[in-house]
């Protein structure tokens, strides 16, 4: 066991668990942050995406000696009331049907935008090619990148 120093949504938290502890293990059983999901466990469906510096990064494959001293966001520090703009276009385009993969998929275009302001069709399904939803939620999905995107841009009006 360690003590890893680590900061999760702007707040600075001091974990104490074995060095290869997974992040999304932190997350969601040391943390209580329940958001971030448990998929494949081998960073190839993207349930358990997070941010780092805007950067969408698979939380099961950083251990916990490499998480120390490193900054993330999960689904549920993007905004305390679902006003993150891909948060609304997501609600707006109703593209959830189970669920599961959401929060994942949600950071994942979050970190599109952040490189690809207006991004094609080419560049939506490139980077959402690695999340995988099993209800099959992806025209949906790619209408609310759309939409999110729009909305960004509004912001900084």
């Amino acid at each position: 066991m360690s003590e890893i120093g680590l900061t999760v949504n702007a707040r600075k938290r001091v974990v104490n668990v074995d060095d290869d502890m997974p992040l999304v293990w932190i997350l969601r059983d040391t943390l209580a942050l329940t958001g971030t999901k448990f998929g494949c466990g081998v960073g190839v469906c993207g349930s358990c995406t997070v941010l780092e510096n805007g950067k969408a990064v698979r939380s099961c494959q950083i251990p916990a000696s490499e998480a120390k001293e490193r900054a993330f966001v999960t689904i549920e520090g993007l905004s305390l009331d679902a006003s993150h703009p891909c948060q609304r276009a997501w609600l707006e385009e109703d593209v959830a049907q189970c669920g599961f993969c959401q929060p994942g998929m949600i950071l994942t275009a979050c970190g599109l935008l952040r490189d690809h302001p207006n991004p094609t069709d080419e560049e939506i399904n490139t980077v959402m090619s690695d999340s995988v939803c099993r209800c099959g939620t992806y025209p949906r999905m790619r209408k609310a990148i759309r939409r999110a995107a729009a909305l960004l841009r509004e912001q900084k009006r």
